[in-house]
């Protein structure tokens, strides 16, 4: 009698213990993708400068290319510096929050020489 008894008063322990576990599971998946994104963006920022230093070897706008090179969610959050031969590109990663964002940002530099 005394086994029946203990197997029933953990009747639902499972279901708990997952419904516990259930926001620990998903702040690891949002920290996931949040890593992700920051990573995805900095071969998004490496590409970006190294296309605006080959503009600006070429004479064009380093600016320009640079933008160009990114895709269009990019936009808003990207800020292109030219300092001499120099191209820099700092983007910042999606994310649904903007302080997160903001810590994540990366940046990446390129250097080009004029064909001169």
């Amino acid at each position: 009698m005394r086994s029946r008894r203990s197997l029933r008063t953990e009747d639902g322990q499972a279901t708990v213990e997952l419904v516990a576990a259930i926001p620990a599971l998903l702040l690891a998946a949002l920290i996931s993708l949040q890593l992700l994104a920051a990573g995805y963006a900095l071969t998004l920022a490496d590409g970006a400068a190294e296309a605006g230093a080959l503009a600006l070897a070429e004479g064009g706008s380093a600016a320009e290319a640079a933008r160009e090179a990114l895709p269009g969610w990019a936009a808003d959050d990207v800020k292109v510096s030219v300092s001499g031969e120099e191209v820099s590109v700092r983007l910042r990663p999606p994310s649904p929050f903007a302080s997160i964002a903001d810590h994540l940002a990366v940046t990446s530099s390129a250097s080009a020489r004029s064909a001169k």
